[in-house]
């Protein structure tokens, strides 16, 4: 894991409980509970999907559960909110590219 502080000069340091997930088909690992949007950072992962209409990569955005921009496909379940969702060992984790609802006739979207 190349981002985390896992030692700070005035909070304590960081006990890992280390665990293997996917991103992708591409093992990474995390520290279980942490966000899955933390782990990814951890692993210099910035780019989460592509926007729906102009292809534009999205990342984290509120990281609050709010926006939805972070949202993901988690063991084939599609629109988990990946800074919402504890890192489990053995997860995995993909990019979710379609529209995450039905389009109406009309929309940009279609």
């Amino acid at each position: 894991m190349t981002e985390r502080i896992i030692k700070h000069k005035i909070l304590e340091d960081l006990e890992l409980n280390t665990v293997p997930f996917t991103w992708n088909n591409t093992v990474m690992y995390g520290n279980e509970g942490e966000s899955i949007t933390a782990a990814l950072l951890a692993n210099d992962i910035r780019t989460l999907r592509e926007h729906e209409k102009d292809s534009q990569p999205r990342g984290m955005y509120c990281n609050i559960g709010h926006c939805s921009e972070c949202r993901v496909i988690v063991n084939g379940k599609k629109n988990q909110r990946a800074c919402l969702t504890p890192l489990l060992k053995d997860m995995a984790i993909e990019q979710q590219m379609e529209v995450p609802y039905v389009v109406k006739e009309g929309s940009p979207y279609v």
